[in-house]
């Protein structure tokens, strides 16, 4: 599917009009006759937002608006709509909308746009019939209060989303990690970020001791991917260290999964690494002068060959020994090698991107993101806030001392788990003993992979903290 996302100044035909408004008299502009208005009154005194109009063979649309600044609960609203419109529009094999606005207010008609933009991505390589009325989609937008280079950005980082999603919903069969690193080193080709991967035997001679552990159940080796934006006019000394857990499935090791059906979904267990390779995309695609590194390292979990088995020790790239208690955590020993190089490049902050535990699903599930770590509150409170303008949430949880003895260890310096209680804050309490920096870890295990339609966000792989990130690092560029 293509997207594209135009300016116009005039009214382009064979397409579906919406009408973005906040006093429906303003419709009478845009020609509606009075039984048209009289209907569109009706509606707005039934308290509806969105109204849709149906006339013979013409489908129009009507979204409404308050005036004045709106908040975030109404952007996500916008977006909301904007789903709506285009899941109508596929059911109708329709394929192009051109959004006329009245308003003026500038982040509604970017809300209302990204929803239409985010509801047009398909999976479907894999189906024998393929919808190809639908293989292009186009949405003008008619108001002066938004550029083409407004646009362009947004679509960008739409792309970005999709690029996300692709990489998780692929399953590992044409997935694995050469696949993965294939895929991010085209992506930094044509977006202009700079790539490099470790093979196993570098991975040996730095004693990623982590990644290399899980990476014995495998037959294929792991790799480790550096990706890198750094503009001249980059606005921080210091890059900002994104790291993603790259695990392209994991069937859980010796400790195999249970019950049945916990295995379905774990394709998606590289959704950390990328939403990274999503973020560096939308940071270079959009040339943010922001210095960002990106660090996947990534491999499968499987229970073959020489697979580690509980009570086994690794010893991780800062030294650190660790005693397995269960291979299923697998996530924290690839994330803590990588977390332990990006001392390399002295950071002023590091964020962390996983589907890291059930514990955190549990807690909120595909609601919002599970954060913690050792950042001030003010960089928490900044990406809080990005979190609720772009409705990718996240809730910080508590990070206090008393975790720690949770896995403290007899016979090593720590354990991978601490027990059910707490169970993704122990886990985030393990990550730390690897890193230095200013830190936040974000376990995104509940909204990476949606099982049911959750709006723009679509079935499957949802692209969470592409968004987050992108508004992230630009508010702070």
């Amino acid at each position: 599917m293509i997207l594209k996302i135009k300016h116009t100044s005039e009214k382009p035909s064979g397409v579906r009009n919406l009408f973005l408004v906040n006093d429906t008299s303003s419709l009478k502009d845009f020609g509606f006759n009075a039984d048209a208005l009289a209907y569109v009154k009706l509606k707005e005194e039934a308290k509806e937002k969105l109204i849709t109009i149906k006339a013979y063979n013409i489908t129009y649309y009507v979204v409404i608006v308050d005036k004045g600044e709106l908040n975030d609960k109404s952007l996500e609203v916008l977006r909301k709509n904007g789903h709506t419109i285009t899941s109508g529009m596929r059911k109708d094999k329709e394929e192009a909308i051109c959004v006329y606005d009245s308003t003026g207010n500038k982040e509604a008609v970017l809300a209302l746009t990204e929803g239409l933009a985010l509801s047009t991505y398909q999976f479907d390589k894999y189906l024998s019939k393929k919808d190809k009325s639908f293989g292009e989609f186009n949405i003008w937008v008619a108001t002066p209060v938004v550029n083409q280079e407004d646009l362009n950005e947004l679509q960008l980082l739409c792309e970005s989303v999709f690029a996300t999603r692709d990489l998780v919903n692929e399953p590992v069969s044409t997935m694995d990690v050469a696949e993965l690193s294939k895929t991010i080193e085209q992506l930094g080709e044509k977006h202009g970020f700079t790539v490099e991967i470790f093979n196993k035997t570098k991975l040996e001679s730095l004693k990623f001791g982590g990644l290399l552990g899980v990476n014995k159940g495998s037959i294929d080796p792991p790799a480790f991917h550096i990706l890198e934006w750094k503009p001249q006019n980059a606005t921080n000394t210091k890059p900002v260290v994104l790291v993603g857990k790259g695990v392209v499935f994991d069937t859980g090791g010796i400790n195999l999964k249970t019950p049945p059906g916990s295995l379905d979904d774990m394709k998606s267990d590289m959704g950390g690494a990328a939403s990274v390779v999503g973020a560096l995309t939308a940071v270079s695609a959009n040339k943010l002068p922001v210095h960002v590194i990106g660090l996947i390292p990534a491999t499968d979990n499987r229970p073959g060959g020489n697979a580690i088995v509980p009570g086994d020790i690794l010893s991780m790239h800062n030294g650190t020994t660790v005693e397995i208690l269960n291979t299923d955590a697998e996530g924290r020993l690839i994330l803590a090698d990588a977390l332990s190089y990006s001392k390399k490049y002295d950071p002023e902050l590091v964020i962390d991107l996983a589907t890291l535990t059930g514990s955190a699903v549990m807690a909120i599930g595909h609601y919002a993101t599970v954060g913690m770590g050792t950042a001030d509150s003010t960089i928490f409170d900044e990406l809080t806030k990005s979190g609720y303008r772009v409705n990718e949430r996240v809730v910080q949880f508590p990070f206090w001392d008393d975790y720690d003895d949770l896995i403290k260890s007899e016979v090593a310096d720590i354990k991978n788990i601490g027990g059910r209680e707490g169970g993704s804050i122990t886990a985030g309490k393990f990550l730390s003993h690897f890193v230095e920096a200013p830190w936040i870890h974000l376990d995104i295990a509940g909204p990476a992979f949606v099982r049911k339609e959750d709006s723009y966000r679509g079935f499957g792989a949802s692209g969470v903290g592409v968004r987050l990130l992108y508004d992230f690092l630009k508010s702070r560029s």
